[in-house]
């Protein structure tokens, strides 16, 4: 079962959700500081202390993150790309792209906003601790020098680590940026970024396994262990959202081979916006068993009625209400014609929130396509022509 997220307020018109994995992971930053750093470094404070100091900083450190994904969001809004929200969870945080950049120059840039931010931040925070100490020495503010110097060397790894070229790391994107201008093909190029990012999850993995063989043998001091311990967790991070990209630009490519005219429904049976409600049910959705209908009238597509906005309406009313009243009207990106490709026509389903699009071809219906019967195409091709077995991702 997905574990649940919260939405916490809205910055740049982008909604701020939290994971629930993100209390974990906040909970274990204040432990490690309150217990292991701020005592190392400000010794002789009272336990309450540290763990009020280490809590603040945990937050400053997340309050970092969350402008390091403002940065990649900034960037693609400015190539009006929209984004749906940015999630605070275990491993940071992750802007949620609407859809993929234009090119490559948007990309490289949208991907270096991001460590850009952290660098600066890193910058900015190791300078005003140094100038803090050195115009306010022996003045009582050592525990700003200290959560300066902190935030300033947690930004700067954070801006370094994410250069690192594995996809889906800022720096993996920057080489599929560099890929896709090389060899024009932007499903290739993220296969390839892909495949360095494995390359780096497996190499992270077995540095960290060393690290903690090293420790629990004595040759490296035991607290090393707890760093090997994490280089692992993140190596298989990396390994396993490298490898789910890889699979999905696979998909990808197939799709684009594949047309709108193989996959749609020829067949289409449409509703009169004036029918009641109960008459729709009765004679289309329990006759026809489909999830959902175009209505249409003069030719015109007007919107679609699903079961779902159908289950919104009290039973009590489908006599009395009309279709037209309960429909998601219509609009020009609804259509599509027949010979685009599947992956153009899923694009465009996840653009205007549909789960079917109406195929039209010399100003008639000839068709329509949903995201359940380009899962059925995937499963009648299986992995022999597609490359994939039974799953259509996005879909």
């Amino acid at each position: 079962m997905a574990l649940p997220n919260w939405r916490v307020g809205r910055v740049l018109g982008i909604p701020i959700h939290v994971h629930a994995s993100w209390f974990a992971v906040f909970f274990f930053v204040t432990w490690s500081l309150a217990t292991g750093y701020l005592p190392e470094t400000l010794p002789g404070l009272s336990a309450p202390r540290y763990w009020g100091m280490g809590g603040f900083a945990a937050l400053l450190l997340f309050l970092s993150v969350l402008l390091h994904e403002l940065g990649h969001s900034y960037v693609a809004l400015r190539y009006k790309i929209p984004i749906k929200q940015i999630t605070l969870f275990i491993f940071g945080g992750m802007a949620h792209m609407g859809k993929e950049p234009p090119s490559p120059r948007a990309e490289f840039l949208i991907a270096m906003a991001g460590p850009l931010v952290s660098l600066i931040l890193g910058a900015g925070c190791l300078g005003g601790a140094m100038a803090v100490d050195s115009f306010f020495a022996r003045s009582g503010v050592e525990g700003l020098v200290v959560l300066g110097s902190l935030l300033g060397m947690v930004n700067v790894q954070l801006g370094l680590f994410n250069l690192i070229p594995g996809f889906p790391l800022d720096g993996g994107r920057v080489l599929r940026a560099g890929l896709w201008a090389w060899n024009k093909d932007f499903n290739r190029a993220t296969s390839q970024a892909a495949l360095v990012g494995i390359g780096f999850g497996v190499a992270l993995g077995l540095i960290g396994a060393g690290l903690m063989v090293g420790a629990w043998s004595g040759a490296l001091e035991h607290s090393i262990a707890t760093n090997g311990g994490w280089l692992i967790f993140i190596g298989a991070f990396l390994f396993s959202a490298a490898l789910a990209s890889r699979r999905q630009a696979a998909l990808q490519t197939s799709f684009a081979a594949v047309t709108v005219r193989q996959v749609m429904v020829h067949r289409v049976v449409t509703l009169l916006p004036d029918m009641s409600v109960q008459d729709a049910v009765n004679q289309y959705f329990v006759a026809h068993g489909f999830g959902g209908f175009p209505v249409c009238e003069g030719g015109q597509v007007l919107g679609v009625v699903t079961v779902q906005d159908v289950q919104a309406l009290p039973t009590a009313l489908w006599p009395w209400r009309r279709v037209r009243e309960i429909m998601r009207p219509a609009s020009p990106v609804f259509c599509i014609p027949p010979d685009w490709s599947v992956m153009q026509a899923l694009d465009r389903m996840g653009q205007g929130g549909w789960d079917r699009l109406v195929v039209m071809e010399n100003e008639e219906i000839v068709g329509l396509i949903t995201r359940s019967a380009i899962a059925h195409f995937l499963q009648l091709r299986g992995s022999e022509s597609l490359g994939v077995r039974g799953k259509a991702s996005g879909a």
